[in-house]
């Protein structure tokens, strides 16, 4: 997966995933215009769990429960639950904390208890190594995995769990499933196996053409990536604040380190995928990969997430679906793209779509608060029918993705960005927000 058009991020199984004949189908990976609704993980996840903008569950940060404060709405995997299907989700699903009342939304959407990796306890741990020798609490974290606490990593840890979850599936005796695994990375700190760094050589990493700040951009626009700047090894770069530049040299470092927590991640959906085909499962089970926002990389000056440029809240969509991203006609392509919008609030009536379940949920109304199921998406599976069987049917999938507040005073909520597409264009407006 060749991020921003650059052959430099190594995703060789994502790659394969998407190219590889009678394999997973690349559908609104970087060439699509596949969206997410606000840069920041909890909101976005709120979202696309419910189905409903954040606009709608008035939920733009981390601070709520939306079953107490939005209403009490059906959830995608607390769906598949009702209609007999055994759910478990592993690693990061619905945002930790206040935002999933401390218990990932259980016992709601999952037919068990969540599991989190316990070595996500030491993600803010001082075991980044660093020049004279010591360890810090650092955004560039690359590390030997049989040094740090409890000798693994989190997302190690999620992996052997989802694989433990898949080899219990017996054939014989074998229910449906809904598991989601959360992987956390490439989520700060960069935190990654030392290896996958030597994927990425130095000397390979370039700044894009326009990495400063444009003169003329509002202020309101700017995120001033404070959770960059609160890392030690970035800290101790003194760069000025809220519009200092990165310095070129720790930038190519950031990117590297960006790149192999990607291509780690990558390796370890690799071996997710070939333990699902081991099982025997594969043919029988659509997959479904996503991420929850984008992330900046020196464009425009811009670093993480938060912001509404489109690299913030573009994100990778692939999806597997058997019988049908693996046809005949599909076999004679590489892969196959799509030119709709798609939005991740779609995901739930796509998914309910193509495993047939009973009832689509039906789109919300204006005032939705007291509706416990609907949705503000709509099923993509005619899209990935048209990209298979390329009818040549031009879909119009409406996206708007939101910013909320002026992250230069990031808890005030007082003025929002809403991100449009009109044809081939984007822009972003941005409006004072009604109290």
């Amino acid at each position: 997966m060749k991020d921003r058009k650059k052959p430099r991020t190594w995703t060789d199984s994502l790659d394969k995933g998407s190219k590889r004949k009678k394999m997973d189908m690349r559908f609104g990976t970087w060439n699509v215009k596949s969206m997410y609704k606000q840069a920041l993980c909890a909101p976005s996840r709120n979202s696309f769990l419910t189905s409903r903008r954040p606009d709608t569950l008035h939920l733009y940060d981390f601070y709520s429960y939306w079953r107490e404060v939005a209403g009490n709405f059906t959830t995608l995997p607390q769906y598949f639950k009702e209609n007999g299907y055994h759910t478990k989700a592993i690693g990061k699903i619905f945002h930790p904390g206040i935002s999933s009342n401390w218990s990932d939304d259980q016992p709601y959407s999952w037919s068990e208890a969540p599991y989190h990796p316990p070595t996500q306890h030491y993600k803010e741990a001082s075991v980044c190594p660093q020049a004279d020798g010591t360890f810090g609490r650092n955004l560039v974290c690359p590390v030997e995995v049989r040094f740090q606490p409890g000798h693994s990593l989190p997302d190690l840890q999620s992996l052997d769990e989802a694989t433990k979850f898949l080899q219990a599936q017996s054939s014989a005796t074998l229910s449906p499933f809904f598991l989601a695994v959360g992987f956390h990375k490439p989520h700060v700190p960069l935190k990654y196996p030392v290896k996958y760094r030597e994927l990425h050589p130095l000397e390979s990493i370039h700044l894009p053409s326009a990495h400063w700040r444009p003169s003329a951009l509002p202020t309101v626009a700017w995120n001033p990536w404070t959770d960059l700047r609160e890392r030690e090894d970035v800290a101790a770069l003194n760069v000025s604040f809220p519009f200092g530049p990165m310095p070129d040299d720790y930038a190519r470092l950031v990117i590297q380190s960006y790149y192999a927590a990607v291509s780690y991640i990558d390796d370890l959906v690799g071996q997710l995928l070939s333990e699902l085909r081991a099982v025997g499962l594969f043919n029988s089970t659509i997959v479904l990969l996503i991420g929850d926002h984008g992330w900046s990389m020196a464009e425009h000056g811009e670093w993480s997430k938060y912001s509404n440029f489109e690299v913030s809240v573009r994100v990778p969509f692939i999806l597997h679906v058997p019988g049908l991203t693996d046809s005949i006609r599909f076999q004679r392509k590489e892969y196959l793209s799509s030119s709709a919008l798609v939005e991740l609030v779609d995901i739930f009536p796509t998914l309910v779509e193509l495993t047939g379940l009973p009832v689509v949920p039906p789109l919300c109304p204006v005032n939705s608060s007291l509706v416990q199921l609907c949705t503000e998406g709509i099923s993509i599976g005619p899209v990935v029918e048209d990209a298979v069987f390329r009818k040549g049917t031009h879909y119009e999938l409406q996206d708007t993705a939101t910013q909320s507040g002026s992250y230069l005073t990031e808890r005030t909520l007082s003025q929002t960005g809403n991100m449009l597409y009109p044809e081939n264009s984007m822009t972003t407006r941005w409006t004072q927000k009604r109290t």
